[in-house]
């Protein structure tokens, strides 16, 4: 028992947690001067005595927390699949996958730095909100979709509106502002004079009102996250000053009581 409680104060030691944040940025160093020396022994080397730290790291928390205490933290649980999924196919002849998940290592500065866990969090809670948005946007880009194959079919090639899945992947390339003037919007105009409107009403609700509805609700989540971190700071104060009441009338009684004797 004394040496997991060494082993959990070494585990919330404050400079426990930036190390291993220093260590993923080192991971990621090695990373990209592979892609410019590719089969380098030295990062190759240091890239293993990498996974290894990340193995002792995972060992050290395991047993500071105990198995229950780890395995209750699902960011924890995300750490754990990425360390396991290094260490299986670290020896795989699959070379793409290999470096798929020693990229994928990268992503543990997620859970490592209290920010970025706090954006992933409120995404994840703003996911159900979000549906009903994603369903109003499949439908307006379906019903765009299908004017476009309608009217413009004949006006552009066929990769523009030739049909209903090209058409959905051009309204992409208009949403995204990507070249949509002079590929899409002018040589349709030239053609069909009043297909601006076409263009103005979708960049208007496709990439403004609903791009500002998606951005409207996480902000509303990240919102959320901080009132209740304050409530829950004022609920402890709380506590704590009824606790603070209660020991001061008991001192109270105690001393009326030895003032009457």
């Amino acid at each position: 028992m004394e040496l997991r409680a060494n082993i959990r104060k070494l585990v919330d030691h404050k400079y426990f947690q930036p190390i291993v944040i220093g260590i993923i940025f080192l991971n990621g160093l090695i990373i990209v001067a592979e892609t410019y020396d590719e089969g380098n022994q030295l990062l190759l080397f240091l890239d293993k005595i990498i996974v290894w730290i990340f193995v002792v790291e995972l060992f050290l928390k395991m047993v500071g927390l105990g198995l229950k205490g780890y395995f209750s933290d699902r960011w924890n649980w995300f750490d754990f699949t990425i360390v396991l999924g290094s260490l299986v196919f670290y020896a795989s002849p699959f070379v793409s996958v290999l470096r798929l998940i020693r990229v994928l290592r990268l992503l543990r500065m997620i859970p490592a730095i209290p920010a970025l866990r706090k954006i992933i969090d409120s995404l994840m809670k703003s996911v159900p909100a979000l549906t009903g948005i994603l369903g109003l946007s499949i439908l307006i880009f379906s019903i765009y979709a299908i004017i476009g194959t309608t009217f413009f079919s004949e006006v552009l090639p066929y990769e523009y509106f030739g049909s209903f899945h090209t058409s959905l992947f051009t309204l992409m390339q208009v949403v995204t502002f990507e070249s949509w003037a002079s590929q899409v919007a002018r040589p349709v105009m030239s053609e069909v004079p009043w297909s601006w409107l076409y263009f103005v009403s979708f960049i208007i609700i496709g990439a403004l009102v609903i791009l500002n509805l998606v951005v409207a609700v996480i902000l509303s989540y990240l919102g959320q996250e901080d009132e209740g971190i304050r409530v829950e700071q004022m609920e402890r104060l709380f506590s704590e000053n009824e606790a603070l009441k209660n020991d001061i009338g008991e001192i109270k009684q105690i001393l009326l009581e030895q003032n009457k004797k």
